[in-house]
């Protein structure tokens, strides 16, 4: 299961001209899964008006409900996915009215070598079509994790790249009040001091959360009175 986060089929990532600039999108997501995942979601018995956690697989692998003891917080996570899933599959989202939303995705852009602006942009589309159709939607964009030196073995497209997601965070954190939402910086919580994900709160893949790096999530949530 850990594995679908970097799904990595031979990526095509398509570059248009546009007349006045350059548009990027990819279909590099796990198709198959990503359809099975929106099926799941579909059949769900699920409540408006409550806590959703929306991204990828970090998302996707988190207890939420046992985290927060809460049965009815909603997992809308799916591994593989990246920004362009996610808007893609946003009105499934916004047609359950969450009380608060909470956003980690990227990482999935950043191995597909997706420029950062554009990255920072369909994040900023995903707040703006949320905020215009469920206004009363508290939204939370939680910074891209970064990975360790262990994650070459298992996922070598995303090897190297913290300083990318180090760009897309200071992109969030700028743009965090224009655009109305809350920014939070889980990443100063799960570094080490060379900022790369500390192994204590990462699985042997250097991508993934343990239980500690959940706990530690959630904990940030709180000591902040998001939750």
């Amino acid at each position: 299961m850990e594995k679908l986060l970097f799904v990595f089929f031979i990526c095509l990532l398509s570059t248009i001209v546009d007349a006045q600039n350059m548009r990027y999108d990819t279909i590099c997501y796990a198709k198959e899964y990503y359809q099975k995942r929106l099926t799941v979601f579909k059949n769900e018995h699920v409540l408006k008006g409550k806590i959703i956690f929306l991204g990828n697989s970090i998302t996707e692998f988190g207890d939420w409900k046992k985290l927060l003891n809460d049965s009815t917080v909603i997992n809308r996570g799916i591994a593989a996915d990246n920004t362009f899933g996610i808007l893609d599959r946003l009105e499934n989202v916004i047609i359950l009215q969450p009380k608060k939303l909470f956003i980690e995705i990227g990482i999935n852009d950043i191995s597909q070598n997706i420029p950062v602006d554009i990255i920072t942009k369909n994040i900023s589309t995903i707040v703006a079509r949320v905020k215009a159709k469920s206004q009363q939607t508290k939204i939370y964009v939680l910074s891209i994790l970064p990975t360790n030196d262990n994650v070459k073995n298992d996922y070598p497209e995303v090897f190297g790249k913290n300083r990318q997601v180090d760009l897309v965070n200071k992109q969030l954190m700028q743009t965090a009040k224009e655009n109305e939402f809350t920014y939070v910086d889980l990443n100063e919580q799960l570094k080490d001091k060379n900022g790369k994900l500390d192994l204590k709160y990462a699985k042997p893949d250097g991508l993934h959360l343990n239980k500690m790096g959940y706990q530690i999530w959630v904990k940030l949530l709180r000591t902040k009175k998001y939750l």
